[in-house]
């Protein structure tokens, strides 16, 4: 399948920025189930000063704001083709040991509730099957809804509310997994939602690493393993890893961002 992506982030500031820069990962990986036709970043009130590879393998763009800029917009646009793998990476390994996503971050700890639900996962002989009901237990726990967390939310605290977005799903999957001893980690990207274009953000998945198979998607929000519709970006230990943009920002400016993404065959 061809997915056609056109994302713009978009930040104002109530005032001239002193010092800011933006860590951009919004390049899509080629790897077997996506290859990329073509893809292009556009920045208007900074510029692009360099790009690495970090240490999951996730492309990262450096975005230095002008200085004195009101405005920076950052429009990632192009075409990947994908494939229907049903979920399955596979055993494709970067720099990052399997062991390291087996380690909990301050998002990923699981407290009583996560350890509560994640009960029993390691033993099952199936381990598809138990980590497909795993997922099954958190969205039944905690309903796919808006506004009721942010993305600041810990995974205990969102299965708290009872309430939460693909981030937070994604988050408790990793912490349930990790604390059974399998290893997981975040995957960022984006979904064509059939009959609907224009999306709000970016979404969000889990892998864990499944014996024999090795890496495997699981989509809680939408209760399937990804398919040709995902495109994925990043991977990371939790969501500030594979986050689209993150950076820091020196002076008293007031920060909005704003986020129109279309997503189509």
């Amino acid at each position: 399948m061809q997915l056609q992506i056109s994302h713009t982030t978009t930040y104002k500031y109530d005032q001239p920025v002193d010092y800011a820069l933006q860590k951009v990962r919004l390049r899509p990986q080629r790897i077997a189930v996506q290859d990329i036709l073509d893809w292009d970043i556009a920045i208007t009130g900074g510029k692009i000063e360099t790009q690495y590879t970090d240490h999951y393998g996730n492309h990262v763009d450096l975005l230095n704001v002008d200085v004195g800029a009101t405005k920076v917009t950052i429009t990632a646009s192009g075409t990947v083709q994908t494939n229907d793998a049903s979920g399955v990476l596979g055993k494709i390994y970067g720099r990052a040991p399997l062991w390291h996503f087996q380690q909990e971050t301050d998002a990923t700890a699981a407290g009583k509730g996560i350890l509560a639900l994640a009960e029993g996962t390691a033993q099952q002989t199936d381990q598809i099957s138990s980590l497909h009901a795993l997922s099954e237990r958190i969205l039944a726990a905690v309903p796919y809804q808006t506004g009721k967390t942010n993305s600041q939310t810990l995974a205990e605290d969102a299965l708290k509310v009872g309430a939460g977005v693909c981030q937070d799903h994604a988050q408790i999957f990793i912490a349930a997994a990790r604390s059974q001893g399998i290893p997981a980690r975040y995957v960022s990207g984006y979904l064509m939602i059939n009959d609907q274009i224009d999306q709000e953000a970016t979404h969000a998945w889990a892998e864990a690493h499944v014996n024999g198979l090795g890496w495997v998607g699981f989509d809680v929000s939408n209760g399937v393993s990804p398919d040709e519709k995902y495109v994925r970006i990043a991977v990371g230990r939790d969501a500030r890893d594979a986050a689209p943009t993150e950076g820091l920002r020196m002076g008293d400016a007031v920060e909005q961002m704003i986020v129109s993404l279309q997503v189509q065959q």
